[in-house]
């Protein structure tokens, strides 16, 4: 039987806004028990003072977020973050984005071997990359450099990154882009 462990571990993982038929699909339920978990849950997040967390739904899609009377704290987490240098981790992250996207947060955490997540918030939040979504074949956010990345480097195109059709080939040879 699900419970709301499963549900918080996948939210966990997923980081992003995740369509109510993935959250079926992942944990092989019927959208009424998914709906009830899903109403049970956030009522559970909203209902403990102790808790920073509820659920924020919009369309079909659901994401796990602060509770606005928490904000202050995330806002003074960005402001810290907007103060220091673009993290190692953070350049790795980039050039995987920037070589080979775009692509899938799940595929970037699998080239890196750890949960991307905030690091992808991050650039999204200096502007350095974007994120569409698009249906192809995993139902999910593709991140890629954004124009203001472009601009930055002194590039009219990604392709005049050095090596790039070097990496970008190797990329697709291994075939990466079909994991997602």
């Amino acid at each position: 039987m699900v419970n709301q462990a499963q549900l918080e571990v996948l939210f966990f993982h997923y980081g992003e806004p995740l369509p109510i038929k993935k959250i079926m699909k992942v944990l092989n339920l019927k959208e009424a028990e998914c709906e009830k978990l899903l109403s049970e849950w956030d009522a559970a997040l909203n209902q403990a003072p102790e808790r920073g967390l509820t659920l924020l739904r919009k369309e079909d899609k659901i994401q796990l977020v602060t509770k606005p009377e928490f904000q202050n704290i995330s806002q003074k987490l960005i402001q810290e973050e907007f103060k220091e240098e673009i993290s190692p981790a953070a350049v790795e992250t980039l050039a995987i984005v920037a070589y080979l996207g775009p692509l899938p947060r799940a595929t970037i955490d699998y080239i890196r071997g750890v949960n991307s997540s905030f690091i992808l918030r991050n650039l999204l939040m200096r502007g350095l990359i974007e994120r569409n979504f698009k249906q192809e074949k995993s139902n999910a956010y593709h991140y890629e450099v954004s124009f203001d990345f472009l601009k930055h480097m002194g590039l009219t195109r990604i392709e005049e990154l050095p090596e790039y059709e070097k990496y970008n080939n190797f990329m697709k040879n291994l075939e990466l882009k079909e994991f997602a």
